[in-house]
């Protein structure tokens, strides 16, 4: 029965080519488009869910009242993580990560900056990253040893074991390999290629016992039994009783929730975040892979009077019911089996593409059991789904009606298919709209102004002998000819690294806590920026010795101060020996520091006596780019000549905070077009079975005169109702969504009316194109032709 069933069905997609290629092929993209999804789905959900411990890995976080708003952070003061395994017993273990160093790295003669983590050594037990070579228990345990990952072994010491060998840090410390740890996975948060003991980073200075300073991130094991409830409960004063901070409480949250639920409303709770991406791509998935399913449905019972017959006479020599259904299905099974193939293939040619656009490193897992028997799976439900309606419209005709030619129902208002065509046509429409206005929100931001000329501007990390050296290398810059101005920051000014508190001033009111971004600079650092200046001046040490305590005010800083006349006056930071007093020279026009779609934050922008990290210098325009980087290289050389010459253009890194919106802009277009034409897909093929069944009638309209352009019109119109129904409906879906999203942005695109406008061109004139071009031939047919067919 079996065997006979497949000779039919194969039989079947052999004698009708095109309709099975356009079900093949429909349901192979809407199969590939939603593998892709999935496999993107899958890695973010299992961010971190791989540690062996992970229902007792917990973040420490803070949480306080600014600007009468409550905020939640994951940074912590370094010296907590001591405190919280010393004096609660709640917790099992504690280690603390910064958020990454850089160091260069000399093996022979192989010199490379890299970038890894300071840490305690618990973070190895802790967390479930295995080590290849070395005790987990005690790599971490001197101050000169070093765990690397096996990439960064390959890179040092090619394919000798790199157990017990020496790593030159910078240009004073050797290290010893004590652990080399397998890669990172690709769906981890941390980042790293090195570990390297805190106990070193004390040593170098960089750790501090300041509970003010909240720079690194704390991570807590609970003991087995210990609820977060229970932690929560226990830890929520350790700042105000080892501190004079009494306004700042503490809580702990899962490690396995941080890659989704990182948002926290005004009230403290959580407040989704990457998961609504994750549903959005959820639903996008599955309206894809349905949208080919449509196309299965419709096309199958399009077909239903080529099949009628066979199922009378299957039903007159006994068939049940039952039995026909299980052959359509299988047919339908049969068909997506071809379909899964195809997609698989597909979804290996493009996933280099996909990892390209979502920046992730994404791969079939085909030596996993799992994979092969949710592949069948997946495979089983598409077929199950496509083939169910079919199916069942198939298997119920009556034998009797069958036979004397009347079983067709009548030309109902509303039918299954027309149902199922507006659908498709829905979803399109959504996706069109939502498109649209993604590209006009990221536009948006892109014209937005952000206060400085980013162009030909370049900054470098101040490694090595760079800041020893900076007045030499200023100098040297601006002779050569490299550069016209140079300056240093404590960060890019694509990024902010630094915000604090407690800052006072004439009329400040104690309870009203503000958190500014921090921002140091030396000397030139609005001529370098190309800032504006609102009121007084720039910072000029050489010219004015005190401004080495002198401050600019951006006019956001201003305005939360309730300064009138701000130049001037005094800023107070910290109290007795450690105080600072710094004189406001000036005011700069605001400038995006962070995201460019929320407010510019208030901003105090410290003088020299601070900390740097970065210097920024303006190229030259009287040259070209290349010769400029070429006389920069050979200053920094001079000065710095066992660190490789690394910069970055700060146009490209600001570029790189639309990254997220970019991305999902593309996504969102890709998978529109594939919706569209999947969609058409279908409609091409409906379109072609009523021409073909009606090219009778259409014989005898031409016969009796018709126009090609009426009977065009004819063919067509059914379908453009259906559609224009499907944009109506999906005009109210579109915008709840796109409102709902634009409100996570506070600089956001208004909702234009256009945008519909374009939706419904866009979309009538493809799925015009799409059945016009079947109903034009079809009205070009000669007449005779068509009276004479039999079929």
């Amino acid at each position: 029965m079996f065997k006979n069933y497949l000779k039919i069905t194969w039989r079947n997609l052999l004698r009708h080519k095109a309709f099975s290629a356009i079900n093949i092929v429909g349901l192979a993209i809407g199969m590939a488009s939603a593998a892709l999804i999935l496999l993107w789905i899958q890695n973010e959900v299992s961010f971190d869910q791989f540690h062996e411990k992970n229902d007792r890995l917990y973040s420490v976080y803070n949480r306080s009242v600014f600007d009468g708003k409550l905020w939640c952070w994951n940074t912590t003061p370094k010296v907590m993580g001591k405190i919280i395994k010393q004096e609660y017993p709640q917790v099992e273990d504690v280690c603390r990560t910064n958020w990454g160093s850089t160091f260069l790295f000399t093996v022979g003669d192989k010199h490379l900056n890299l970038q890894g983590n300071f840490t305690d050594p618990s973070f190895l037990t802790m967390f479930s990253f295995p080590l290849v070579h070395g005790d987990k228990h005690t790599a971490l345990n001197t101050i000169h040893s070093i765990v690397i990952t096996e990439k960064l072994s390959k890179k040092l010491f090619g394919n000798d074991n790199a157990m017990g060998k020496s790593i030159k840090i910078d240009s004073n410390a050797y290290f010893t390999v004590t652990g080399v740890m397998k890669d990172l996975p690709n769906n981890t948060r941390f980042s790293f290629e090195y570990l390297m003991p805190w106990t070193y980073m004390t040593k170098i200075g960089q750790d501090d016992q300041y509970w003010g300073n909240n720079s690194i991130q704390t991570w807590v094991l609970l003991k087995p039994g210990v609820t977060e409830a229970m932690a929560n409960k226990a830890l929520v004063n350790v700042t105000k009783s080892h501190s004079d901070t009494k306004d700042i409480q503490q809580f702990v949250y899962p490690l396995s929730k941080l890659r989704l639920y990182s948002k926290f409303d005004e009230k403290g709770h959580p407040d989704g975040g990457r998961i609504s991406t994750v549903r959005t791509f959820s639903l996008i998935a599955a309206f894809i892979l349905l949208i080919a399913c449509i196309n299965f449905m419709n096309l199958s019972t399009a077909r239903s009077e080529r099949r009628a017959r066979e199922v009378g006479i299957r039903k007159v020599v006994g068939a049940l019911r039952g039995s026909l259904i299980s052959q359509f299905l299988g047919e339908s099974v049969l068909i997506a089996f071809i379909a899964g193939v195809i997609a698989l293939v597909a979804v290996q040619i493009s996933m280099s593409g996909f990892n390209l656009l979502t920046e992730k490193t994404l791969f079939v897992p085909y030596g996993s059991v799992s994979f092969w028997l949710v592949f069948v799976g997946f495979i089983l439900f598409t077929g199950l789904i496509s083939g169910s309606y079919p199916a069942l419209y198939l298997s119920s005709f009556k034998p009797v009606s069958v036979l004397k030619g009347t079983f067709k129902a009548a030309n109902a208002v509303i039918t299954p298919r027309k149902v199922l065509v507006v659908v498709q046509f829905w979803f399109a429409v959504v996706l069109i709209i939502c498109t649209i206005i993604i590209r006009q929100q990221l536009q948006y931001a892109q014209d937005r102004d952000i206060g400085y000329k980013k162009d030909n501007l370049v900054y470098v990390s101040m490694t090595g002998n760079i800041e020893k050296n900076y007045l030499a290398i200023r100098n040297d810059l601006i002779a050569s000819g490299a550069a016209t101005s140079v300056t240093k920051t404590s960060a890019p000014i694509t990024q902010g690294w630094s915000d604090s508190w407690g800052y006072t001033w004439k009329g400040h009111m104690d309870k009203n806590k503000i958190d500014f971004n921090i921002f140091n600079t030396d000397g030139d650092f609005v001529k370098t920026m190309g800032l504006k200046i609102v009121a007084g001046r720039d910072i000029d040490v050489k010219t004015y010795p005190t401004d080495s305590m002198a401050m600019l005010l951006n006019e956001a800083a201003v305005k939360i101060m309730g300064l009138k006349n701000p130049v001037g006056e005094i800023v107070n930071n910290g109290e007795g020996k450690d105080a600072r007093h710094y004189k406001i020279v000036g005011v700069v026009k605001d400038f995006i520091l962070q995201s460019p779609y929320e407010p510019v934050k208030h901003m105090l922008i410290q003088g020299p006596k601070s900390w740097f990290n970065f210097i920024h210098f303006k190229l030259n325009p009287a040259n070209t780019t290349a010769n400029n980087l070429k006389r920069a290289e050979g200053v920094f050389k001079k000065y710095n000549p066992d660190y490789p010459f690394e910069y970055n253009f700060v146009d490209q890194e600001y570029a790189r905070k639309f990254g997220d919106e970019q991305r999902l802009g593309t996504l969102a277009s890709l998978f529109a077009g594939l919706t569209i034409f999947i969609s058409c897909l279908g409609l091409f093929g409906l379109a072609t079975y009523m021409a073909h069944n009606r090219i009778k009638e259409i014989g005898v309209r031409k016969v009796l005169g018709a126009s090609v352009t009426s009977v065009t019109t004819l063919l067509s119109k059914d379908f453009l109702i259906l559609v224009m129904i499907a944009f109506v409906l999906a005009i109210p879906m579109a915008w709840w969504a796109m409102h709902t999203w634009l409100q996570s942005y506070a600089y956001r695109v208004p909702i234009s009316i256009w945008v519909f406008v374009i939706a419904a061109f866009v979309t009538v004139f493809i799925s015009l194109a799409t059945v016009s071009f079947q109903a034009i031939k079809a009205a070009l047919t000669n007449p005779v032709k068509s009276l004479r067919t039999n079929d």
